[in-house]
């Protein structure tokens, strides 16, 4: 084999491989999560944060009862929140008490 062949061969194998790899399916954070209500700060809510808000980073304060931020499955009621009434994140919108 001549030096150019050999150099085309490990190209089309490179080629080929970074073609592989970039058509394999992102696997850094596939654990179950849930929407946790109470427990996103300011401007740091995942999606739609009650009436008034859009999407993405538009709770307008800390510990919002209706704004929510993903979270691993089984963590939320477990995760503290000073606005709840049981001072953890809910599974559902709240009307948020007195800090």
């Amino acid at each position: 084999m001549n030096k150019t062949t050999a150099t085309a061969a490990a190209l089309a194998v490179a080629l080929g491989t970074a073609l592989a790899t970039a058509s394999l399916p992102a696997t850094a954070d596939t654990g179950a999560k849930e929407k946790c209500y109470g427990v996103a700060l300011k401007g740091k809510n995942d999606c739609k944060a009650g009436p008034g808000t859009t999407c993405a980073g538009t709770s307008v304060r800390d510990y919002q009862g209706n704004a929510w931020k993903l979270v691993p499955a089984g963590t939320c009621e477990k995760t503290p929140s000073p606005t709840s009434p049981t001072g953890y994140g809910q599974l559902k919108p709240f009307k948020e008490k007195s800090a």
